[in-house]
């Protein structure tokens, strides 16, 4: 058997991490929330505007 030594060898995959943050704050919204969500609280709890705007679109 063969066990991955500590010191910090992972490799961490940043995309994959910033899409679980993504999920976990949409997941509070929605459960916070009396209804469904909009597309419009959608983008705000996931800062599309604040994205296009900083990307000049």
């Amino acid at each position: 058997m063969h066990v991955a030594p500590v010191g910090g060898t992972a490799v961490q995959d940043h995309v994959a991490l910033a899409e679980i943050e993504l999920c976990g704050e949409l997941i509070i919204a929605a459960s916070a929330a009396e209804h469904r969500l909009s597309l419009e609280s959608i983008d705000e709890v996931l800062k599309v505007t604040e994205e296009r705007e900083a990307s000049g679109d």
